[in-house]
């Protein structure tokens, strides 16, 4: 992490490590900087808490009347989580409920939506990379800026694991089936196919952000977004609606893969190859997910589904195969069980979406024991 001498300690010699979210009000608007660059900014349990209690502050504080989040460095806004920690959890005997990871992914998820809901502005700097976490500290935002340098990405399924942070509610509220062949393939996109998957509401050049980040201390975010906003490189994904609408409109896994490998156009053929190197278990859960996101009346039933998703992924196989094939050894060779999307039949889905002894409680994050079924 990054270190800086602290003035009351210069004498001696002392460093102490900067903050993991820094936090200033200049004029009208609150800033929060994701201050972990050399981690791209993943997000850790006391970054979840900073932020947390910097909003519940400023919610109250007249003189902050809009939030702006950016990520320090320029590699990118935010990677996701600690994925090795989360490794660490799915390889215990600890009991999933009870984890540091589970803890993570509640109070994370009500960070979420709470961001959601925030009653002032809050205007998200999609910069870089933002992936996982960080499409949830950022997307769900009511301003959501990226630039030609953004690449955002739901990479879950390609580590065993499922969109979540509100992911399959964004992703199952696209156009067509843009969510669903993103969410299986675990693609990232730039700003052009994040603004037509409504990840994203407006485009400014990098080069442009350091002036728009002063403006915003003296002027309302519309109007500032709109003095430095441009047109937005186009994307791929809306030239390719034909055969992503056809080819993903099936509730089945295999039936999907079916129809890509029917289909004549070489991207649909990429993408059943995509397909084939996934998590079949993540694919179909997943799949399972997104469709019963899209009949949800709000985000929070949505993160209370995946909460559940996700802690039981630590005790897949596959989530901890994912990752020591993406972050440990490296190898990109997970060997996933089963193998084929075939073989995964549903009763071994219905389990992951079977309630949780502490389920996440609407508006609070606060967990509330149930019965478990």
């Amino acid at each position: 992490m990054t270190t800086v001498t602290n003035l009351a300690a210069a004498g001696s010699g002392e460093t102490v490590a900067e903050p993991p979210v820094l936090t200033r009000v200049e004029g009208r608007a609150g800033y929060i900087v994701l201050n972990r660059p050399r981690a791209i900014n993943a997000l850790t349990l006391e970054m979840v808490r900073l932020i947390t209690r910097t909003l519940e502050e400023w919610r109250h504080d007249d003189q902050v009347q809009t939030v702006v989040l950016t990520g320090a460095g320029d590699r990118g806004l935010c990677a996701g989580g600690d994925i090795v920690a989360i490794h660490r959890d799915a390889t215990s005997d600890q009991p999933a409920e009870r984890t540091a990871s589970a803890m993570f992914w509640r109070e994370e998820y009500a960070l979420n939506a709470l961001i959601a809901t925030y009653p002032k502005p809050y205007v998200a700097v999609m910069d870089g990379i933002v992936l996982g976490g960080g499409v949830g500290v950022s997307a769900h935002g009511s301003h959501r800026i990226v630039t030609e340098r953004t690449s955002v990405g739901m990479p879950e399924t390609g580590i065993g694991f499922v969109p979540d942070v509100g992911g399959t509610w964004l992703l199952s509220r696209g156009p067509g089936q843009l969510g669903t062949h993103l969410a299986l393939t675990a693609g990232s996109v730039k700003a052009g196919d994040a603004l037509e998957l409504g990840l994203a509401d407006w485009f400014v050049e990098s080069s442009a952000i350091p002036a728009l980040l002063a403006a915003l201390a003296t002027t309302r975010p519309g109007v500032a977004i709109a003095a430095h906003a441009s047109s937005a490189p186009p994307g791929q994904l809306e030239a390719e609606r034909d055969w992503i609408d056809a080819c993903y409109s099936d509730n089945d896994v295999p039936a999907i893969m079916k129809a890509l490998r029917k289909h004549p156009s070489p991207a649909a053929q990429a993408a059943a190859d995509t397909l084939a190197t996934r998590s079949p278990t993540a694919m179909a859960v997943t799949l399972r997910a997104l469709r019963s996101a899209a009949g949800f009346a709000d985000l929070e039933a949505a993160l209370r589904q995946e909460l559940r998703l996700v802690v039981r992924f630590l005790d897949c196989a596959d989530f901890a195969e994912g990752v020591r094939a993406a972050v440990i050894d490296k190898d990109r060779d997970p060997s996933w069980y089963p193998k084929r999307p075939e073989d995964v039949w549903p009763e071994d889905i219905d389990r992951f979406f079977a309630p949780l002894t502490h389920e996440l409680a609407p508006s609070t994050g606060t967990p509330t024991s149930t019965e478990e079924s």
